[in-house]
C-alpha cells in the first residue's frame, strides 16, 4: 500500500453505502467488514456447502450457465470457477475509468457482505483490501447488457484478483500478478459459487449511475450559479423569480430553484435598461433546471436502493433451508433512471449553450462587443469556445438517445429481454462530463464579459463565484487557446458546487 486510507466504510445495517462513498472509492478506502457481517458470510457459505453435499442442484454451482443450466458443470469447485469466468473474458473497447470500477468493487463487496450470496469470506476480504491500495483491474467498457448483471466486465475483475488479466497500479498498467504485487495483494482463491457471485449483479451499472448523480447534482448546482451570474452581468431584473409567481406554477422544484437564485441574487441592483421579458434561457431558468431538479431526485433514489441492494442469482436464506433462483440482477431501475439523467444533461447543456450565445451577440447582450473581443475581428476572443460548446451539444443530442429500450434477445433466447442498463449509465456519466466543460465554457465567456465591459456582478453571492473564476481565468486579451482556461473553470464550478446540498 502506498498511501494510507482517506475513509473508513464500516459494512453494517445502521451505515448504508452513499454516493459520496462511490467517489471516494477513486482513493484509498478502509472498508471494514465487522463481526456481524463476517457472521452472516460464514454462515450463509456453511449453508451452501450443506446444500451442495446434500445433493439438491444449485444454479452455477452444480450446473452450467445461462441456457446451459440444463447442463451438468465441472467436477471440481476449481474448475467451475473457470467455467464461469473464462467464457466471459469477451469485452471489447478501451478500458473503463479507474473510479468507475473502483466504486463497482466497492459495491459487489457490499452486496456479497450481507451474506445472502454464500461466497467465501476470502473474496469479500480480496475486495476489501484491494480498496485499501490504489490495484484497480483493467475492465473493457463493451459487454454488459446489463439483464444478468455486468457478467462479462466482472469477470475482468473477479480474473484481476485472481492474477490473471490485466490491472493498474497508480496510472500504470500491467499483467494482473505483476500489479497483485506491486500492491502487496495476495490472488484470491475462488470456487464455482464465488466466481458466480462475483459477476452476477449490477455493481458496475450501479457504480456509473452513482457516479452521474454525483455530477449532475454538482452541475445542477452549477446552473443555477452560472445563471444567476449572468443575470447579474446583463443587469436584469429578477422579477421572474417572484415565489408567488412560481408558487402558482405548481412544481415544488421550480419553486426550489427560484428561491437558491433569488439568494444568490440577494442585493442584485438591476440595470433598468433590459427589456420587459428576458429571453426564455434566462426567464424560464427556474422551470427547466426545476424540472432537472426533479429528475434527478428520482435518479438519487433509485441509485441509492441499487448501491444497496444484493444484486445476484441465487440468494441463499439458511434461516429457512431456503434457496432462492429468480433475477435480482436485472437491471432495469437503472436503465430507466440513467437514461432520463442523460435528457437532464443534454438539457442543461442546451440551455448553457442558449446563454452562451446571449453572451456573445451584441444584439442581445447589452452592447458588449460580438463574441467578447477586446478588438473584433483583430481579436476572436470565445469564438472557438462557443464553436466547441456547440459541438458538444450537438454530441450530447446524438448520444440522447434511449438504451433501455433497445432490448435484443441473446444467449440462446435465455435471455429474451434485456434492459441495457450498463450502457444507459455508462452514456449518462459521459455526458455528466461533457456538461461540466459545457459550464466551464459558460463561465470562461462570463469571466471575459466583464473584462470587455459588461458591468461587475453587484450581488454578493455573484461577486464570491466571479472573483473565483477570476483567480483562474485571465481575461482573453490578446487571443490565446482558452481549452485549459474551459478545464480550469469547470473545476472551480466543481469545488463551489461540492459543499452544497443539492436535492
Amino acid at each position: 500500500m502506498t498511501s494510507a486510507p482517506v475513509r473508513t466504510i464500516a459494512v453494517t445495517p445502521e451505515s448504508p453505502l452513499t454516493i459520496g462513498d462511490l467517489e471516494r472509492a477513486r482513493g484509498h478506502i478502509d472498508v471494514t467488514v465487522d463481526a456481524a457481517a463476517r457472521e452472516r458470510i460464514e454462515t450463509c457459505r456453511a449453508f451452501v456447502l450443506q446444500t451442495l453435499d446434500s445433493g439438491r442442484s444449485v444454479y452455477g454451482a452444480t450446473t452450467g450457465f445461462g441456457p446451459l443450466v440444463v447442463f451438468d458443470g465441472r467436477e471440481t469447485t476449481s474448475e467451475q470457477c473457470d467455467n464461469a469466468l473464462l467464457h466471459l473474458g469477451a469485452g471489447q473497447g478501451p478500458d473503463l475509468a479507474q473510479p468507475v470500477v473502483r466504486a463497482a468493487m466497492l459495491i459487489r463487496m457490499w452486496s456479497l457482505a450481507q451474506g445472502r450470496s454464500g461466497v467465501s469470506l476470502g473474496v469479500v476480504d480480496s475486495l476489501a483490501n484491494a480498496l485499501r491500495t490504489d490495484f484497480t483491474p483493467a475492465v473493457p467498457r463493451l459487454g454488459s447488457l446489463g439483464a444478468s448483471g455486468d457478467l462479462v466486465p466482472l469477470s475482468y475483475v473477479a480474473r484481476a484478483l485472481r492474477g490473471e488479466g490485466h490491472a493498474y497500479v497508480g496510472q500504470e498498467r500491467l499483467p494482473a500478478a505483476e500489479a497483485l504485487r506491486r500492491a502487496h495483494l495476495e490472488p484470491v482463491d475462488l470456487d464455482g459459487r464465488d466466481a458466480l457471485a462475483l459477476v452476477n449483479g449490477t455493481s458496475l451499472t450501479a457504480a456509473a449511475a452513482g457516479l452521474a448523480v454525483a455530477s449532475l447534482s454538482r452541475s445542477r448546482l452549477a446552473a443555477v450559479s452560472l445563471s444567476a451570474l449572468l443575470i447579474d452581468v446583463l443587469g436584469c431584473s429578477p422579477a421572474f423569480l417572484d415565489s408567488r409567481l412560481l408558487a402558482a406554477f405548481g412544481h415544488p422544484h421550480a419553486g426550489q430553484v427560484g428561491s437558491e437564485l433569488r439568494g444568490l441574487l440577494e442585493g442584485l441592483v438591476p440595470s433598468g435598461t433590459r427589456a420587459l421579458q428576458e429571453p426564455y434561457s434566462i426567464r424560464c431558468t427556474p422551470q427547466l433546471i426545476g424540472a432537472a431538479t426533479s429528475a434527478l431526485d428520482y435518479a438519487d433514489g433509485v441509485v441509492r436502493d441499487d448501491i444497496n441492494s444484493i444484486s445476484d442469482n441465487p440468494l441463499f436464506f439458511p434461516e429457512d433451508d431456503f434457496v432462492a433462483h429468480g433475477g435480482n440482477f436485472f437491471g432495469q431501475p437503472a436503465a430507466f433512471s440513467t437514461d432520463l439523467l442523460t435528457l437532464v444533461a443534454t438539457q442543461l447543456g442546451n440551455l448553457a449553450e442558449r446563454q452562451l450565445d446571449l453572451l456573445i451577440d451584441p444584439h442581445r447582450n447589452g452592447g458588449m462587443p460580438p463574441m467578447l473581443a477586446a478588438n473584433p475581428g483583430a481579436q476572436h476572443a470565445v469564438q472557438g469556445v462557443q464553436l466547441a460548446a456547440t459541438a458538444m451539444v450537438a454530441s450530447m443530442r446524438r448520444s440522447a438517445t434511449p438504451a433501455s429500450i433497445q432490448s435484443l434477445p441473446t444467449n440462446w433466447h435465455n435471455q429474451d429481454v434485456i434492459p441495457f442498463g450498463t450502457q444507459a449509465a455508462l452514456n449518462a456519466l459521459d455526458q455528466a462530463q461533457t456538461l461540466r466543460l459545457l459550464h466551464g465554457s459558460l463561465a470562461v465567456a462570463l469571466r471575459q464579459a466583464v473584462h470587455v465591459g459588461g458591468r461587475r456582478p453587484t450581488a454578493p453571492g455573484c461577486v464570491a463565484l466571479f472573483d473565483r473564476l477570476a483567480e483562474v481565468v485571465a481575461p482573453v486579451n490578446p487571443d490565446r487557446p482558452l481549452d485549459e482556461d474551459v478545464r480550469k473553470a469547470a473545476d472551480v464550478l466543481d469545488e463551489s458546487c461540492a459543499g452544497q446540498h443539492s436535492l
